[in-house]
């Protein structure tokens, strides 16, 4: 487990509210770039995949052509992140077009983390059972392969949870309440189950039948021999490394040592792993995820001034303050640390 901080210093306060007033510039969002990068990042990652489809089996234009949807359709679906923190002067309509150009159509609606991530953030419920996004992976190689391992499954775990069980569950209500508490989080956390509000539960009825009748259509068409099956295992392959990759960065995020315990602020900071890299990093942690010690200092700053934010805080703070303890070189830094539970590497 990790050490648990002492109760906040007067010292601790003060660079708190350093650190604040360091970036207290940063926080609105700016909605030319969120609306831009989101437009960009969908439109080239499904004309790659459109690509990959009419290209050759296994042939090098359809390689490359995955990989390149792969990315950008990652970079595209990593907004959903953004979307659990925005406020209420976030872009006006994001939400809704988020999910029809990259939620639904790769099968994973806003809902499964709008409203669930908040809890991860929460220092009551940080890295305690009903935190959906921390498990004790420290030196636990086991659960980190089947982690590993689970996250390629994805694909075919929310094809069942939205095409077969989602129309079952809403002619069957017992079914629907037990998708809505187990199976509408994003979750690796198995102890984790979600609290349903009327509300929500009408969001996510509603999210499911749109689902439905806009995968019908492919599905209608390749059941009349108009669209080649080949197009869904395409999907399936770029999915899934989409699911690979967030998975490997996802236990890059933290050092995943407390057992379960709650942490007050500092000792979450100190949990938690910033990874800014060198330019290729943007490639698995995109929209400022590798800056993910930073959202957990700040979580409203938007993903376009973390940059930024992390070069004031550098020059602002002590360098024995916590924030600039949480810094890892890279990915493979993390992951082995991580793999070996080895304390005496500083990340």
């Amino acid at each position: 487990m990790l050490n648990q901080a002492p109760p906040k210093s007067p010292k601790s306060r003060n660079e708190l509210d350093q650190a604040r007033k360091a970036v207290e510039d940063l926080f609105p969002p700016r909605a030319a770039i969120f609306w831009s990068d989101l437009l960009i990042s969908a439109a080239l990652g499904w004309s790659a995949f459109a690509l990959a489809c009419i290209a050759e089996s296994l042939s090098v234009k359809m390689v490359v052509a995955t990989v390149v949807a792969a990315i950008a359709l990652y970079r595209a679906l990593m907004f959903v992140h953004e979307l659990s923190h925005l406020r209420a002067d976030a872009p006006r309509g994001f939400t809704e077009v988020w999910n029809l150009i990259v939620g639904i159509p790769c099968l994973f609606p806003s809902f499964l983390y709008v409203g669930v991530h908040a809890d991860h953030h929460k220092l009551s419920t940080y890295g305690t059972a009903q935190d959906p996004e921390y498990m004790p992976f420290a030196g636990a190689r086991v659960a980190i392969m089947g982690f590993l391992a689970q996250s390629l499954l994805l694909p075919a775990i929310f094809s069942v949870r939205f095409l077969v069980l989602a129309p079952l569950g809403i002619l069957f209500p017992p079914l629907h309440h037990f998708l809505e508490r187990r199976v509408s989080a994003f979750s690796m956390n198995p102890a984790y189950y979600r609290k349903v509000s009327d509300q929500v539960r009408r969001h996510i009825i509603v999210t499911e039948l749109v689902i439905l009748g806009i995968w019908a259509i492919p599905i209608a068409l390749a059941a009349a021999g108009i669209l080649p099956w080949r197009v869904f295992l395409i999907w399936y392959g770029v999915v899934g490394c989409i699911s690979f990759i967030n998975a490997l960065r996802t236990l890059a995020a933290h050092r995943y040592r407390n057992d379960g315990e709650r942490m007050d602020r500092t000792t979450q900071l100190l949990d938690s792993i910033d990874t800014p890299g060198r330019p290729w990093t943007i490639l698995w942690a995109p929209v400022g995820l590798r800056y993910h010690a930073l959202h957990h200092y700040f979580p409203s700053i938007p993903y376009h001034n973390l940059p930024l934010a992390h070069q004031r805080l550098i020059q602002a703070l002590p360098t024995e303050s916590p924030y600039c303890q949480t810094t890892s070189p890279s990915l493979w830094h993390s992951l082995r640390t991580l793999w070996r539970n080895d304390k005496t590497i500083k990340n």
